[in-house]
């Protein structure tokens, strides 16, 4: 029987012609296509997280209805739902494409010419690309040359494509990058060029304008994506005419993996599931933007990183967490802009959930009001739905992934207000190997002890309880790759507040953990400790019996009893 021929994993790719072209897989998402070309609006608006599949699917869309590519149709499309189901539109469009990331927001100045270079770059492409379907295609090319506004150019594309009897579809991709480096600034001079760009007369608003405006002379589609709504709230009637299809359920698993296609996709390329001895759903899973929503999705890009470092390496990543994730969400820290907004994310660490509304636009304006800038951690992938509470959902970190940039941003703001906590890496590293090599919890325990408990300002010592201590400890062990630390481990009867797994990398060390943690004010009676530590050991063992802990014999368990900030009590089961 001759060995399957498998394909090529899509890792780092999002260019949808050199995946159906080189033998790459590509998870059909194609029915979509239809589903959208089905709409009564022509002029949609969609935005998922980053890393989440937009620039694919856009160039998906780009090859299907651009005629430049009709005679391709067979190679490109043949075999996926869309090919068997072709739509009345296919490959009848001239696509005129706008990706707005990396644009300079240093200044007004550098901003404008960026701005106009990037409208300026793609109506030139755009020319030479269809120079075919225009009569006039080099008096064209002439007169973008000649003139500096991108915005004004436009103009002429409008103008060809009403002479010449040309369909247009826009796609407009990270339509709100500057908005979030702007607004990521977080001080005055953001916002008021934020403002004085999207306001009226100014120049972005000006560009949806003049599109909006074509729409009533030349048949045309858009399709605009980005990772927030705040810039479509903020352009009001210079754009109102997209209907907003993020919130729709039929759209849920539109960007993203479902499980069977997880699955799909690891029999296509030869990912060996004899390999995978971690839990896929718990890190990267978890998603779901809608309460109607079919299933539950995976964040692409988190696993076709964990696919590639398997068929590279045979073997898990020993970072389960990919580093471009931490990079792409590193503006959580400048997002964070008032005393408000920082206690509520402190809240939603330690509790892990949050129950609010998601409101589908707001504007720049409303992001220190709470609830607005709750919805802005759900439209980032901070937060996911969990389940219906009244006319309201219930939030949640939506996989282990994201909550380890919760921890690390935990720690860094520790940090700015309690300036004598420090970090000390190899004491660190040394005190966890103590731990999952001798069995030995004091080591660890006293290092957090004196290194971050002890140096806690007023200010941060107001919130501490059992939860704030155990995110703490969660960010410090994290730090170390021996472990795999998880909160609220279902133990049933009962979470375990910590339950540290050995690196599936790592089988040498010898023990995993069960911490259960509690706390009780400084000065605290011996009797007070001692009704802690009973509670915790009969909680200990109720996990310990449990279907999925018992018969480990390399798990320890302690309790564990905080007094004050300074004192501390460890109590093995």
């Amino acid at each position: 029987m001759e060995a399957k021929k498998y394909k090529r994993l899509p890792y780092g790719s999002s260019n949808y012609k050199s995946i159906r072209t080189q033998n790459y897989a590509y998870v059909d998402k194609t029915m979509y296509i239809e589903m959208l070309e089905n709409e009564s609006n022509p002029n949609q608006f969609f935005i998922r997280p980053r890393k989440f599949g937009k620039s694919l699917f856009f160039m998906t869309l780009s090859c299907y209805y651009d005629m430049n590519e009709a005679e391709n149709f067979d190679q490109l499309f043949g075999d996926l739902y869309i090919g068997k189901h072709p739509t009345p539109e296919r490959n009848s469009y001239a696509i005129l494409k706008f990706d707005f990331s990396g644009l300079d927001t240093s200044s007004e100045e550098g901003f404008r010419y960026s701005f106009n270079k990037k409208v300026q770059d793609a109506i030139r492409l755009f020319f030479r690309d269809y120079q075919h379907a225009f009569s006039e295609t080099e008096y064209y090319l002439e007169q973008v040359e000649k003139r500096t506004s991108g915005v004004t150019s436009m103009d002429l594309v409008f103008n060809a494509a009403e002479i010449d009897k040309v369909k247009i579809y826009f796609i407009i991709d990270e339509y709100d990058h500057f908005a979030n480096d702007l607004i990521a600034m977080g001080n005055r001079f953001g916002k008021d060029f934020y403002k004085t760009m999207v306001a009226a007369n100014g120049l972005v608003r000006d560009f949806y304008e003049r599109i909006k405006a074509s729409t009533k002379s030349i048949p045309s589609r858009t399709f605009i994506t980005g990772i927030s709504p705040v810039m479509l709230d903020d352009l009001t009637s210079g754009y109102n005419i997209a209907e907003i299809l993020t919130l729709n359920p039929k759209y849920n698993e539109m960007m993203g993996f479902t499980q069977e296609e997880v699955e799909w996709l690891m029999r296509e390329t030869g990912v060996d599931a004899n390999l995978i001895n971690v839990d896929m759903e718990a890190y990267y899973d978890g998603y779901l933007f809608n309460i109607d929503g079919k299933q539950r999705v995976y964040n692409p890009a988190m696993m076709l990183y964990f696919f590639n470092q398997i068929l590279q390496f045979k073997k898990p990543p020993i970072d389960l967490v990919d580093l471009n994730l931490k990079t792409d969400y590193g503006r959580l820290k400048k997002l964070v802009q008032n005393d408000g907004n920082r206690e509520l994310l402190l809240q939603i660490v330690k509790d892990g959930e949050i129950v609010a509304e998601i409101l589908r636009k707001f504007s720049i304006d409303m992001l220190n009001d709470n609830s607005y800038f709750v919805s802005l951690l759900f439209y980032m992938g901070l937060l996911t739905i969990k389940e219906p509470v009244l006319n309201k959902v219930r939030l949640v970190i939506p996989n282990y992934s994201i909550k380890t940039l919760y921890w690390e941003y935990l720690i860094q703001l520790m940090r700015e207000t309690s300036p004598d906590m420090t970090i000390q890496s190899m004491q660190l590293d040394e005190a966890i190997t103590v731990l999952a090599m001798e069995g030995d919890a004091e080591q660890f325990i006293s290092y957090v002890s004196q290194n971050a408990f002890s140096k806690l300002s007023d200010y941060d010592l107001q919130r501490f309880d059992e939860k704030y201590i155990k995110i703490l400890l969660l960010a410090y062990l994290f730090m170390s790759k021996i472990y795999v630390p998880m909160s609220e481990y279902e133990a049933v009867p009962g979470r375990a507040d910590i339950y540290l797994q050995r690196n599936p990398l790592l089988p040498q060390v010898k023990y995993e953990w069960v911490f259960e943690l509690k706390y009780c004010k400084a000065g605290a009676k011996e009797s007070e400790i001692a009704a802690k530590r009973d509670e915790g050991l009969k909680q200990v063992r109720q996990y310990l019996a449990s279907d999925r802990l018992k018969g480990h014999t390399d798990l320890k368990a302690a309790v564990i009893v905080f007094i004050g900030k300074n004192e501390y009590r460890i109590f093995e089961n």
